[in-house]
């Protein structure tokens, strides 16, 4: 049994950096098309949600049957109506964020998307948290709190604008990623991860579309389009569709509060980009706050094992039907 969950630790800590890597990725990416003159929040997310739409709607229609999938509109559009809003609202604060409050600040508050992760996934997936757990986030935010030091002391930040706004933003940000993750591990635990990522990706176009529309129709005229913003939108694409296919798998294998804690290590690799891009000096607490940080993972993985690897995911039409006749039912990545 130990052997088991020493793989599946493994398994989670690789799958989780490479996460925490991808969302790094859109961050410096973020910052870049800023730095290029293409700023549109909604519309760069738009993108993403688009292609996740066109890669696993018609996937789900074609697993499922159109039938099965209409029916599925029917009865469960509005649960991921809500996901795909917390979602897109979550991502859509955070960036709000960054404009106002210094990045320190950021940093610091946006670690309260673990805690409140854990506090959703204490009802909606019926978590109950050994105290081994609780010590375990308690020393990733450490390794946390060694990298914003780290940040401090090598003169990273920024003045903030208006940090009373900024600050709330980001609470409000955090806790809908917070909300948004354990939502989602609530439905990959009941239903095949391509429903559950195409109805992201579906809905969130929509909401995306909607809210772009009204809000920043006048950047459009302003921004600088190139062959370097378009380059980096592709990028940014690539690494959020990475990051959402990715992470419900890792939700099955441990749990949302599981990814929450790993991408914090997500400023480690900052740095790394750093180095390369903006010419940062590497402080020794970066050096420090990583392996901490993978410490603190492996004290909330291995001394209680998560808190709901059991679950039940049932699939629809057609899907349903080859798996009543098969007699089989795989749960962990994908039921394919």
């Amino acid at each position: 049994m130990k052997g088991v969950l020493t793989k599946r630790f493994l398994l989670c800590v690789l799958l989780g950096q490479l996460l925490s890597f991808s969302l790094t990725a859109t961050s410096v990416i973020t910052t870049e098309l800023g730095n290029s003159g293409w700023a549109i929040p909604c519309s760069q997310s738009l993108f993403f949600y688009f292609t996740l739409n066109l890669l696993y709607t018609p996937y789900t229609m074609y697993r499922y049957g159109f039938g099965a999938w209409a029916r599925m509109l029917k009865t469960d559009s509005w649960k991921y109506v809500l996901l795909a809003a917390i979602d897109v609202e979550a991502n859509f604060l955070v960036i709000k964020a960054y404009g106002y409050t210094d990045l320190l600040s950021c940093m610091m508050l946006n670690a309260w998307s673990t805690p409140a992760c854990m506090i959703f996934a204490f009802f909606l997936v019926k978590a109950r948290y050994h105290w081994s757990q609780v010590l375990g986030a308690l020393i990733c935010i450490t390794g946390l709190a060694l990298i914003v030091v780290s940040d401090w002391t090598t003169d990273k930040n920024y003045p903030a604008n208006n940090r009373v706004l900024g600050d709330v933003l980001m609470i409000l940000g955090a806790t809908g990623y917070g909300l948004s993750n354990a939502t989602e591990e609530r439905f990959v635990r009941e239903r095949p991860l391509y429903e559950v990522i195409g109805q992201i990706g579906f809905w969130g176009t929509l909401i995306n579309a909607t809210q772009g529309a009204a809000l920043e129709h006048d950047l459009y005229l302003t921004a600088v389009w190139s062959g370097k913003t378009i380059g980096l939108l592709i990028a940014y694409t690539c690494a959020m569709l990475f990051l959402y296919s990715c992470a419900p798998i890792l939700f099955r294998l441990s749990s949302s509060p599981f990814y929450n804690l790993s991408i914090m290590t997500s400023n480690f690799y900052g740095l790394c980009f750093g180095l390369g891009l903006y010419h940062y000096a590497p402080y020794f607490l970066y050096f420090i706050a990583y392996p901490l940080i993978i410490v603190g993972l492996l004290v909330y993985f291995l001394v209680q094992t998560p808190e709901s690897i059991e679950m039940e995911v049932v699939a629809r039409g057609k899907q349903a039907e080859k798996e009543k006749e098969a007699g089989t039912k795989k749960v962990v990545g994908d039921r394919v």
